[in-house]
């Protein structure tokens, strides 16, 4: 359990390693799902066995393998729907009564808050959820990875800005929580992200967009390991 009384639960579901997170504030025991998709069963079955009262749903982004369970989700509870507005209206989905926040926004959940950051990239309004030290990252930074920029709404060059902002802005002892189980760990440091995420290493935007769009979906393979900035000089992509 963090210091900061809220908890990070994470399920590993359907057919792309999709990780589901379930927030849960410790002290009133209300808890957010973020990015509820493929098995809502298990969703609610793991909020029951954990006696969690969900009440909030937080969207990473529009993309359908992160959204596709929220129609099951509000079937059996009540929660409220939280997305940024420049993904709501990227989406352009009739949601019921969404809460739509801007970037720099926080969340109330119980006695814990949740930061909402504005990190453009994968699509335009793709967020991260910032609890004290910790922060999920949907598909704008995997373990030793980051988003696909090529499908609709994506832009290397924001992603380019998005990953140096966060590294810039963000405390290197920060705990990151991926949307897809795509590396060799579950987690990581944003330290470690720093030292061995290849799109952390790019100081030119021109050579990252290079490496994002044309290099590193033909050089690198699933589970994802570190790569340092001096395999990169040596393999002569940096």
């Amino acid at each position: 359990m963090s210091e900061s009384g809220f908890k990070v639960h994470a399920l590993e579901l359907g057919p792309m390693e999709n990780f589901v997170y379930l927030v849960e504030d410790v002290s009133t025991r209300r808890t957010a799902v973020v990015d509820p998709a493929w098995d809502v069963d298990s969703i609610i079955q793991a909020a029951g066995k954990l006696d969690l009262h969900i009440t909030d749903i937080l969207l990473t982004h529009s993309h359908h393998d992160h959204i596709n369970g929220i129609e099951g989700v509000l079937n059996q509870v009540s929660a409220e729907v939280h997305l940024l507005k420049p993904e709501y209206e990227f989406w352009q989905h009739e949601l019921d009564k969404p809460r739509l926040h801007h970037g720099g926004d926080e969340i109330s959940l119980g006695d814990s808050r949740i930061k909402i950051l504005h990190t453009p990239g994968h699509t335009p309004g793709s967020a991260c959820y910032q609890l004290g030290n910790e922060i999920i990252t949907g598909d704008t930074l995997f373990v030793f990875g980051c988003g696909r920029c090529d499908m609709k709404g994506g832009s290397p060059e924001k992603m380019f800005q998005t990953l140096k902002a966060m590294k810039e802005r963000l405390p290197e002892d920060m705990l990151i929580h991926p949307g897809h189980n795509y590396s060799v760990k579950k987690s990581s440091t944003l330290a470690e992200q720093i030292e061995g995420n290849p799109f952390m290493h790019y100081e030119d935007e021109e050579q990252f967009i290079h490496y994002r769009m044309q290099v590193h979906d033909k050089t690198r393979d699933e589970p994802y390991a570190s790569l340092s900035k001096q395999q990169l000089k040596i393999a002569n992509l940096l």
